[in-house]
């Protein structure tokens, strides 16, 4: 097993075989020498900076139907909303007067926003705060859509795949399939974008197989960004009888991934915060090194319901969120914390 795990940290790269072999018989052991060679790994790339994010969670209404998420099409219980153009501005403002220098739009694949209005939003927000990153997270477009959203200022975007298994992909996501979602990230790549990709844990029958496609499927894309979450149900799903995800075997899968893929940026995600109230620090050492901090209004937060109980820290809590990343020996980076090789 260690000789497996030195071949790893070396070489950020192990035979599915391998993979298996590892994921089947690690023990309790063998666990923190995982978590600190992915915590080395990661200080040798970015040091001891923990990236800071302005999440804008803009609009839940979706058209698709996912059948672990909460705000799928056909949940009727959903309190629908949109954000205004002017909304939108005005909350980014806020953050930036905070400091933050990097937003995360992110909503359901909501085709009231148009490719042309998404671009005359993505213009203003560029003029008003040129000295910003700015990250696109709203699902499957064409490849035309997603140059135009590029050319418009987006530097980078989000698009989880979820799992790289095909067959379980398109159990999971109804008149969706994983070869388009596949084609999707690889056109993002092509237009130069920074690019985010990432699977959930504990989805239905997965097994060790599933998640070292997963892990071999990130070597291959080689995304800049990855993001790895626990399944939390949401009781107005079809997976309302899952069980929560393991947090244990997520920040396993994040170290595993750090290893394989070291360049990339990697959030702490909501979903391991919200099952368990040290997950910022637990995710740090075992390899994260982004957080995003929420800046929607707070009359609609709750309304985005991906998940029931979604842990949701405010823009304005950076002080708090500081103190806790100085405790365990990082510090808050507020730039735009782009990827390495973006780096100038």
């Amino acid at each position: 097993m260690i000789k497996l795990l030195d071949k790893l940290y070396k070489k950020n790269y192990l035979e599915k075989e391998e993979i298996m072999y590892l994921l089947d018989n690690i023990d309790e052991d063998t666990y923190p020498y995982i978590f600190e060679m992915a915590e080395n790994t990661v200080k040798k790339v970015y040091g001891n900076r923990i990236f800071i994010r302005g999440l804008m969670e803009f609009s839940n209404y979706c058209r698709n139907n996912c059948i672990y998420c909460g705000i799928r099409k056909d949940n009727k219980s959903v309190d629908r909303y949109r954000l205004s153009k002017d909304e939108i501005i005005y909350c980014l403002e806020g953050a930036h007067n905070l400091g933050y220098r990097t937003f995360v739009l992110q909503s359901g694949e909501d085709i009231y926003y148009t490719d042309e209005f998404m671009v005359e939003i993505i213009r203003e927000i560029k003029d008003t705060f040129p000295d910003t990153a700015l990250t696109l997270s709203i699902g499957e477009r064409g490849y035309n859509e997603y140059e135009m959203f590029f050319n418009a200022g987006v530097d980078r975007f989000l698009l989880r795949h979820e799992t790289a298994t095909p067959n379980l992909y398109n159990t999971l996501h109804p008149n969706m399939n994983f070869e388009n979602r596949k084609n999707c990230l690889y056109n993002l790549k092509k237009l130069g974008y920074q690019v985010g990709a990432g699977f959930i844990v504990g989805l239905p029958n997965e097994n060790n197989e599933i998640l070292a496609d997963n892990l071999l499927f990130l070597k291959e894309l080689n995304p800049e960004m990855i993001g790895i979450g626990p399944l939390v149900p949401h009781p107005q799903t079809p997976l309302s009888y899952m069980k929560p995800g393991s947090t244990k075997k997520t920040l396993l899968l994040l170290a595993l991934t750090r290893l394989f893929v070291p360049k990339a940026l990697m959030p702490v995600t909501t979903a391991l915060n919200t099952l368990d109230e040290k997950g910022i620090e637990k995710g740090i050492k075992a390899g994260g090194n982004v957080l995003m901090l929420n800046l929607s209004p707070i009359q609609v937060r709750k309304k985005y319901e991906i998940y029931k109980n979604k842990e949701s820290r405010d823009v304005n809590e950076i002080k708090t969120v500081e103190k806790r990343i100085n405790n365990i020996g990082y510090v808050i980076d507020m730039g735009r914390g782009d990827h390495i090789d973006w780096q100038k």
